[in-house]
């Protein structure tokens, strides 16, 4: 970033233009494995207008940029750029619009999910997507984040039906509408959403949102081995019951857990936890069905969360599952795979993980959305050990091979970041000259997030 560039941020941004060293390292990468990259400066806008600036002038001047959100990602999306700046999202947190009786809002890009949902509690409405980690909305929307819900109310590609993005040459477009469908040209809205901050942005989103249920229940089945859990869930879903969420975590996992989050009356066993949406009635209904499955495969009597405090601490346990591991080693670290598969071959792909980590002396917690397929195998490590890092690769590169053998994909919600580029060429390679296309000719620069998803040069 040369001088010029830097005294014109100064006198646009004031107080919100930093190149300490403290601010900077801040906002030098997320919750992944890599070492700190600080960016030459962080600035914070509070508007369109203001992030049109910024990227206006570093394209001028062919400075790279990194868009920050909460910094919860997990693949090195964030990670900083040491010839660039950092453009942190956090002042653009405001609530712009909701709509109850549309079942809509529109929201700036670091409105946390958290945030969202205390806002609309008394309107009858909710967001559904639930993620582990408190992320900002617009982050979710960047790496399309979805998380324990998304069995039943989908991923961020559902629940979004427009953005505002600011383009590298500093344009302010209008993406999608509030409407249900359309037909108007092309999808550019879906376009953005994964894109991770490699074309543009993101800065409001026009979300769908979704009734509170009127019964709510909660509960957890423990069972003798991982597979039978698996085995459980994968036979819900194909029978055909409308449930919320299946979670599934594994012995080692659920004894991490209990200890971190306090939980009584559980047992340190393979264990689904299962939610309800819907009519006391039909709740009854499926709960009857979901029970017979889960004893049909050697699944306990299901443990029910008697009320709201109950409820949330179970829950809350399940989103705290990424920072009970981390705290299992002190400035440890935490590598977590993310692939997922067609719902017939989710059994066969976790049986084949916890065998690999088995041979390979690995401890591997793990969990799954296995609703959607979707699973997570959680790798803690210390940094300073010579080995076991490679050895985590090792296995994580088994498991996509594995993956892309049944169909499954390399990454479910955490995106790619710089932790998967290679995989994306092993799953999508056929595709990546197009998607360099794209860049291309919206970013001709390549002054957004460079080196993310995929190396353009």
């Amino acid at each position: 970033m040369n001088d010029q560039v830097q005294a014109e941020l100064k006198k646009i941004f004031n107080g919100r233009f930093s190149t300490s060293v403290s601010t900077r390292a801040n906002y030098a990468r997320g919750e992944d494995t890599y070492d700190p990259i600080l960016s030459k400066a962080v600035v914070f806008p509070e508007t369109n207008e203001e992030v049109s600036k910024i990227l206006s002038l570093c394209n001028k001047h062919k400075i790279p940029v990194v868009p920050f959100g909460t910094g919860t990602s997990l693949e090195g999306n964030v990670v900083g750029h040491d010839k660039g700046i950092t453009i942190s999202l956090e002042k653009m947190n405001k609530i712009l619009s909701v709509n109850v009786d549309d079942f809509d809002c529109r929201v700036q890009a670091c409105v946390t999910k958290e945030q969202l949902n205390d806002y609309l509690r008394e309107d009858g409405v909710f967001f559904p997507i639930d993620p582990g980690a408190n992320a900002a909305i617009g982050g979710m929307a960047s790496t399309s984040a979805s998380g324990t819900m998304a069995v039943k109310y989908g991923t961020m590609k559902t629940v979004i039906t427009g953005l505002t993005v600011i383009l590298p040459n500093g344009d302010i477009i209008n993406t999608g509408s509030r409407t249900k469908k359309t037909s108007a040209g092309y999808n550019l809205t879906n376009l953005f959403i994964g894109s991770e901050g490699t074309l543009g942005i993101i800065t409001e989103i026009q979300l769908r949102l979704s009734p509170i249920p009127e019964s709510i229940m909660s509960a957890v089945c423990h069972f003798p081995t991982l597979e039978s859990a698996v085995q459980t869930a994968q036979q819900v879903i194909q029978y055909g019951v409308p449930i919320a969420r299946i979670e599934m975590l594994n012995k080692d996992q659920m004894e991490i857990s209990i200890n971190y989050s306090k939980l009584k009356d559980i047992e340190a066993v393979p264990t689904l936890f299962f939610e309800f949406h819907g009519t006391e009635g039909s709740n009854k209904e499926n709960i009857k069905i979901v029970e017979e499955i889960s004893k049909d495969n050697n699944g306990s009597s299901f443990k029910w969360a008697k009320d709201l405090e109950e409820r949330n601490k179970l829950w809350k346990a399940r989103w705290d599952v990424y920072y009970s591991v981390k705290a299992l080693i002190n400035n440890g670290r935490v590598y977590s795979t993310d692939v997922c598969l067609p719902i017939s071959k989710i059994t066969e792909c976790v049986n084949f993980a916890e065998a690999q980590t088995k041979k390979l002396g690995l401890r591997a917690p793990m969990v799954g959305h296995l609703g959607d397929g979707n699973f997570h195998v959680i790798l803690p490590y210390d940094p300073k050990e010579e080995g076991t890092y490679n050895k985590i690769r090792d296995f994580s590169d088994l498991l996509i091979e594995k993956t892309l053998e049944l169909n499954g994909t390399i990454t479910g919600e955490h995106g790619v970041g710089l932790h998967k580029k290679a995989y994306l060429l092993k799953e999508h390679g056929d595709c990546i000259p197009l998607m360099k296309s794209i860049k291309r000719s919206i970013d001709q620069n390549n002054i957004m997030n460079p080196g993310k998803i995929f190396d353009l040069n």
